[in-house]
């Protein structure tokens, strides 16, 4: 006599079920974002290419980030966990004990690569066939790959743009001619990597120990780099210390080393093994050895006859640490965003005491905060790529905004996660579950190029060497301008006053108690940074639209992080409007059934 099987097909008849209850095992009902286009159930993205592109741009981008939505949405958010369960490996020794150093990658990760390296040159061809660039554009479809997969979001943007303009200007005739030719062909698009960090730390930069001594027209590099992502590349830029160079950050220079050497023998590139990491698995990154590896000074004049190292060699990895900081930014945005997309699926079908989660009240109050922050991490990341919108045509690029953008934004993309799998409760501390992997690739970008406290130093830097925070005030100025006569703004204006007043009060510190402020002083830039983008908005969907959405989500905003709560912190408040508008809300933060 066999068993019973009390599968899920047959929870329908045992003794204590009815059909009522058995809905609670239809797990087909639980569908999350996977298998939905990630562009089209998106209106706040959508509200963004309205708002920075012209019409005729817009016409001619929204059919290709639809498309590259329900790749992201579909195969590539598929592949992303696939490849998350088995990442890549290294295979250091061939067969005669030669150290070939091989990072083998999984199918997932590229099948997927090739993938999303096609449609994003669809989108690229499209742009250029009208007549316009396609950076903003592309900005956006990264943000689409960066909801499902983090990782592959890192390899294909460490800095190829950066290496090819360094090389143009710098690397020998050959060199030059062979890198700009792979490049050109897509053969080595996303297999770049910078490597700074040593054992010595990734901040403390003026410590590192690589060295490079010169051998003719190139260089020999000897050193270890302890923490190198995208280690399975082609195309690195690497700092070390050439021989006769200050002992500082002075003596700091950029080389390019190529996994093979000129001569087609291969380079002395070593990695000694892949990094078992918390998340964003899907990159490889490990510790890389160079034993006399050939390398290209990037720096100097560009004949090639420059001396040791100009000085600006740290200058010129700052200058991509920024950027990057940029696309980190979006990534932490990126995780909020499929964070919050999988709370409200989740909480849509999740029952109990007799109605679903996303109808009461403690949860809309969960949710709603998602949102906003969301909305506002978005405004502070699509500001900061200093592209000019409709209401604003004076975009300006600030110095500052980039590290007050990453230090709020990145830091959302753990506490996002985090309220996912809360709102997934068990089942979102389950790995099957889509929530996990979320919280394990977030952390990650608090860490890369700079955790908290260094994107606070680089802040006191800026104000101090360069007044960049008058820039910043400037843009927050302009916003309000433009933004309705409201309370709302007239309370972000009046924050703007007063955060040049904390600034001006910070400068005059003394030292130790200065640096210790920076935090406090960075969190309210991003702050009241946010709050008037959120009313520059809001100013332009009623002006365009006639809605009243964003002028919400705007107040919402301001009570929470910049309004006076008084003693009682509104606890006393009869009125909730978050509550009494949740439906538009949610409405215009996610689209499901498309």
């Amino acid at each position: 006599m066999t068993e019973p099987e009390y599968g899920l097909e047959s929870v329908d008849r045992l003794p204590f079920s009815t059909p009522e209850k058995a809905q609670r095992y239809q797990t087909e009902n639980y569908g999350g974002a996977v298998g939905l286009n990630w562009y089209r159930t998106d209106p706040t993205l959508q509200f963004m290419m309205a708002y920075y592109l012209q019409l005729d741009e817009l016409a001619v981008v929204e059919p290709e980030l639809s498309r590259i939505g329900a790749l992201m949405g579909g195969p590539v958010a598929r592949w992303a966990e696939e490849t998350d369960r088995n990442p890549p490996r290294l295979d250091r020794y061939d067969r005669w004990g030669h150290d070939v150093s091989h990072v083998v990658m999984p199918a997932s990760f590229t099948q997927s690569k090739r993938a999303v390296l096609d449609a994003q040159q669809a989108l690229r061809n499209a742009c250029n066939g009208a007549g316009f660039r396609s950076s903003f554009s592309m900005f956006a479809s990264n943000y689409l790959l960066n909801q499902a997969d983090i990782g592959m979001g890192c390899a294909l943007g460490t800095g190829g743009g950066m290496v090819q303009s360094l090389v143009a200007a710098y690397a020998p005739a050959d060199v030059r001619d062979h890198v700009l030719a792979k490049f050109e062909s897509g053969e080595w698009a996303g297999e770049t990597a910078q490597l700074l960090t040593e054992r010595t730390g990734g901040s403390d930069l003026g410590a590192l120990e690589t060295t490079a001594r010169r051998s003719g027209d190139s260089w020999l590099l000897n050193g270890f780099k302890w923490f190198a992502s995208n280690c399975a590349g082609q195309a690195f830029v690497v700092l070390a210390k050439p021989e006769g160079a200050p002992d500082s950050t002075r003596g700091v220079a950029n080389f390019l080393v190529l996994r093979t050497r000129r001569d087609g023998s291969r380079n002395g590139v070593r990695i000694r093994r892949l990094k078992d990491k918390l998340g964003t698995r899907s990159v490889a990154s490990g510790e890389v050895e160079f034993v006399d590896a050939e390398a290209f000074l990037l720096s100097g004049e560009p004949s090639g006859d420059s001396g040791p190292s100009d000085g600006k060699g740290l200058g010129r990895m700052m200058e991509l640490t920024n950027a990057a900081r940029l696309g980190i930014a979006l990534f932490g945005l990126a995780n909020g965003r499929r964070a919050l997309v999988e709370s409200l699926c989740y909480a849509r079908q999740r029952h109990a005491s007799g109605s679903a989660l996303i109808d009461k009240p403690l949860m809309r109050r969960k949710l709603a905060e998602m949102i906003v922050d969301v909305e506002a991490a978005q405004a502070l990341v699509f500001d900061g790529t200093g592209a000019s919108n409709h209401r604003q045509p004076r975009s300006l690029r600030q110095r500052i905004a980039v590290p007050v953008t990453k230090l709020k934004v990145a830091r959302l993309g753990i506490t996002a996660a985090s309220d996912a799998i809360e709102i997934h409760g068990g089942n979102g501390y389950i790995e099957t579950w889509p929530v996990a992997r979320l919280l394990r690739d977030g952390q990650v970008n608090t860490i890369w190029e700079g955790p908290d406290n260094i994107l606070c130093l680089d802040v006191r830097r800026g104000i101090v060497q360069s007044a960049a925070h008058e820039t910043l005030l400037a843009r927050l100025r302009d916003a309000v301008s433009v933004s309705d006569d409201d309370e709302c703004t007239q309370l972000v204006s009046q924050r703007v006053d007063d955060l040049e007043a904390a600034i001006t009060a910070w400068g005059k510190l003394d030292g130790s108690v200065a640096e210790a402020r920076l935090f406090g002083l960075a969190q309210f830039m991003g702050d009241v940074y946010a709050g008037a983008l959120l009313t520059e908005q809001a100013a332009w969907e009623r002006q365009t639209r006639g809605g009243e959405r964003k002028a919400l989500l705007a107040r919402l905003y301001v009570q929470r992080y910049l309004a006076d709560r008084g003693p009682l912190r509104g606890i006393d408040a009869d009125t909730d409007e978050a509550l009494e508008h949740f439906d538009e809300l949610v409405d215009g933060a996610f689209i499901r059934r498309l």
